[in-house]
This record gives C-alpha cells, structure tokens and sequence, in this order.
C-alpha cells in the first residue's frame, strides 16, 4: 500500500469487491489525461496511473464507495481505499502552498463514503487568482498491484461518470 507507506498508516485489510472496479468522474469538467496532467509527478505516473478533470464548479466527490485514509492538513487532498486501490484525489497544481485557503474538506479520516457523497468543495476562482491549475487529479497510487489500470473517458465528464476502471485477475 504505497500512500499507506508514505503516510505512515498500518490500513485495515481490504474489502472484498467485484473486480473490475469502476471509478466515476468526481466532478463536472473537461477529462485531462495522464500526460497533459501539468505537474510531473502525476503526468510521468510517479504517483500511479491518473487522469485529472478540469473542474467546471467547485464540488468534489467520492468516485467510490470506500474508507478515507488521509486528509492533507493543507486541505487539498484525499485518499481513500477500496478492495486494497488507493485512490489520491488530489485538488490543483502546486495548490499545497495555499495552506487551505479556499478548500474546505467535508469528510475526515477513518469516515466511510459512498459513491457521489461530497467530499470536499474549493474556491476555483481564488485557486486561479494564486496562479494555481484547479485539476482535480486521481491517482491509483498503487497501480503496479493490478493487471489493468485505465482511464475510460475523455471530453466533458458528469460527476458519476466512468472515469477509470482497475482490475485485476
């Protein structure tokens, strides 16, 4: 469990789901792929396959029913973990060095969500204005544990809509 290693956390084991495991869109926007992704940590896979939406509001989802594990202190990320995926939703690009001004997280650590339940919300504009991308980037952090990891959509996303799919045989 890679983002359990950095942070330090000791998880409980995982649940057991029905693979393939599909993870919808966690808000409304236009889908980036991996390699357009303006940060080299996500867009070289450093941090396992993702993708990113250029949010169209504020929102930010749950893609999956699931555990959060972490919440940056800094307020723009999340973790949460499924059937043994890691998942980062993490908000912008460089967004860290806004100390948490503009996002406000709704869940906190060891909380269990369900699929579409609200997970945070930001200030688009004020990300902007720090000179900040708003990509709403997900991460499967641990993706060399799967067979597949991929992300199935493009062009503009609901929340709620199939964004990646991970499986494993």
């Amino acid at each position: 469990m890679l983002f359990g290693r950095l942070t330090g956390r000791n998880d409980a084991e995982p649940e057991e789901v029905m693979f393939p495991v599909k993870l919808t869109a966690p808000c409304v926007g236009e889908v980036v792929p991996m390699e357009r992704i303006g940060d080299l940590a996500f867009s070289q896979g450093m941090l396992g396959h993702c993708c990113g939406v250029e949010p169209e509001s504020g929102e930010v989802y749950a893609p999956c029913d699931g555990r959060i594990t972490f919440v940056a202190d800094t307020s723009h990320a999340v973790s949460m973990e499924i059937a043994g995926i890691e998942l980062l939703i993490h908000v912008g690009i460089d967004t860290v060095g806004m100390n948490g001004e503009g996002f406000f997280v709704k869940v906190q650590e060891d909380q269990t969500v369900k699929a579409g339940e609200m997970l945070m919300t930001m200030d688009i504009a004020g990300i902007r204005a720090a000179e900040h991308a708003a990509t709403v980037i997900m991460a499967v952090t641990n993706s060399a544990e799967f067979d597949s990891v991929r992300t199935t959509a493009s062009g503009r996303v609901q929340t709620g809509d199939n964004l990646m799919i991970v499986d494993k045989t």
